[in-house]
């Protein structure tokens, strides 16, 4: 972090270190989910805060670095066979994610031809996942889980029959308010302090 910050916001390496370093899972319990990916988010969050990104780089830091991120946790997951930190089992989005949903969504609302259905083509799956979050997040799913989607992913599935992305997207955040951030288990190890204030 010293490398990167200027001299100025050094001191702030103290809030820093712990959400990038809490964004790469547990390593006593080998787990990994949501709450480490919020951290992640966090950490992204506080550079902001302190200047560091600028609003311009916004789509780019979803775009570049939280998909960069992402695939590295999910080698990390298939490797290493983390457990899903807090799953909720066929009730969840995914075991381990729930932001790269979030983001997918928006970046498909006013799509003219894609719509919530279409995940359930495997030719646009397979054919614009490098382009879609979204996509590649349901592609992946679809990857390592096995039987019937509806039945594995039942959650997913029923997000498919939402008449479009705006909804889909406004959905997506008030469940991740609800079962993300709301949640004791999970926000039990979120630190605050002067970047990220409990209020």
């Amino acid at each position: 972090m010293l490398g990167f910050l200027p001299e100025g916001l050094r001191p702030a390496t103290a809030e820093l270190v712990p959400y990038f370093a809490d964004g790469f899972g547990n390593a006593s319990r080998i787990d990994y989910g949501t709450g480490h990916e919020t951290n992640f988010a966090a950490w992204l969050y506080c550079l902001a805060r302190l200047g560091v990104i600028g609003e311009e780089d916004y789509p780019a830091l979803v775009a570049r670095v939280f998909v960069k991120y992402m695939e590295l946790m999910r080698k990390l997951q298939l490797l290493y066979c983390l457990e899903p930190a807090g799953s909720h089992g066929v009730w969840g989005l995914d075991d381990y994610h729930f932001l790269p949903f979030i983001f997918g969504s928006s970046q498909l609302i006013d799509h003219k031809y894609m719509k919530p259905k279409s995940i359930h083509n495997q030719d646009i799956l397979d054919n614009f996942s490098d382009e879609y979050l979204y996509l590649a997040c349901v592609a992946f799913v679809k990857k390592v889980k096995k039987g019937v989607f509806a039945e594995h992913s039942p959650m997913l599935d029923d997000i498919s029959g939402v008449a479009n992305w705006n909804k889909v997207n406004s959905g997506l955040l008030k469940m991740y308010k609800a079962e993300v951030l709301e949640k004791v288990p999970i926000m039990q190890h979120f630190l605050f302090g002067s970047l990220i204030k409990w209020e």
